[in-house]
């Protein structure tokens, strides 16, 4: 068993046509109609306060895509969203992720001082046209203190809960505590109009700190999700959870048996699931993924392969640590499994060999 790769390119080069621009963030969903939607978000520089979120579609499973647009421009400078795109079970489309206020033109999100984030909001909105328009974004309030890292997308369950989750930061107050070490679940049975939340994983260590976290339901409607555990400026094994209850408890938190960095996940219909995931470090690296099928304590890996080589880790000769983050030179793979058996991935890259958001489509052999 192994990975056939069909389909490799860009979906947008360059995100919004300026040399100086950067794009991130990349994910996809299939609508009911067939068409592929990618979301990303384009930014003028790493650690900048500008985060735009565009959008493409492909009306041919992905070998041609159309110039990617704002979402919302009409409030980009007002605000900067990053998120992600999921659809529903009834073919709904949902954005979630993070919005931070925007003070003046150039100024950072990141503080190195206090290895932070400038205070931000989790929002998320839905379209049930396809992605042509949106509601007013609903904030979900944070239930401890601290700034959100909220890289993974909502997942709704078949029963029609929301789900979603994030890691809690510091923010540029130096005086402020955040309980870090761990990933906090959240999740809402009417809709968004109330939300509880728990810990989906826990870290050992009071240095230890969650980041680039998803939850995904699997065919037999557990909860799993997964995400990057950092201590200090090393990369540890990549930990899991599972959920039997919707979200409302969470076993143990568990190693993947993997050494990577952001991940991701899609669940299969066949009760497996896709771990896709950074390497910059440890092996080839690159974009991979793994098939899994993970009870409490076992990750239970059947796949793991590179599916995407990259030429450089990092830019400018910075190290592929955590603390060099704002110059890594690909990262935030996504993975979307389609309808007609193949399995689209996305990321962002710059790369010598080009910069924008990435796919590869390829199937199981």
């Amino acid at each position: 068993m192994n990975y056939q790769i069909i389909a490799e390119g860009f979906v947008s080069e360059r995100a919004i046509g300026t040399p100086t621009s950067l794009a991130a963030g990349s994910r996809c969903v299939e609508t009911k109609g067939g068409e592929l939607i990618c979301t990303f978000v384009a930014q003028t520089a790493a650690g900048g306060n500008d985060f735009k979120p565009m959008i493409a579609r492909s009306k041919d499973g992905g070998k041609t895509w159309s110039e990617a647009r704002m979402l919302w421009p009409e409030i980009q400078d007002k605000f900067s969203i990053f998120g992600s795109v999921s659809a529903g079970p009834t073919g709904d489309l949902y954005f979630y992720g993070m919005r931070t206020p925007i003070a003046h033109p150039g100024e950072q999100a990141w503080s190195p001082a206090t290895s932070g984030l400038k205070e931000n909001d989790l929002v998320w909105t839905r379209s049930t046209d396809e992605g042509e328009t949106w509601t007013p974004f609903s904030v979900i309030p944070m239930p401890i203190p601290g700034s959100a890292e909220a890289a993974g997308a909502m997942c709704i369950t078949r029963g029609g809960h929301l789900v979603c989750c994030y890691a809690p930061c510091n923010t540029f107050d130096p005086a402020l505590r955040v309980e870090k070490n761990q990933v906090i679940c959240l999740t809402s049975r009417d809709q968004g109009r109330s939300w509880k939340h728990s810990a989906m994983l826990r870290f050992a260590g009071a240095d230890s700190q969650g980041a680039e976290s998803w939850v995904v339901e699997l065919a037999d409607g557990r909860l799993l999700g997964a995400g990057w555990h950092i201590q200090g400026d090393n990369a540890q094994t990549n930990k899991y959870a599972v959920s039997a209850d919707g979200g409302a408890t969470w076993g143990p938190t568990a190693s993947t048996g993997i050494l990577g960095q952001s991940t991701a996940l899609a669940a299969m219909p066949d009760g497996r699931a896709l771990f896709i995931y950074n390497q910059r470090k440890h092996g080839d690296v690159g974009v991979w993924l793994a098939l899994v099928k993970p009870t409490e304590t076992d990750f239970g890996i059947a796949l793991n392969q590179r599916i995407w080589a990259a030429q450089i880790a990092s830019r400018n000769d910075a190290s592929a640590d955590f603390k060099d983050w704002t110059s890594f030179a690909f990262g935030e793979p996504s993975v979307t499994p389609l309808a007609d058996g193949t399995i689209l991935a996305t990321l962002w890259a710059q790369q010598p060999s080009g910069h924008g958001i990435r796919y590869v489509k390829l199937r199981i052999q």
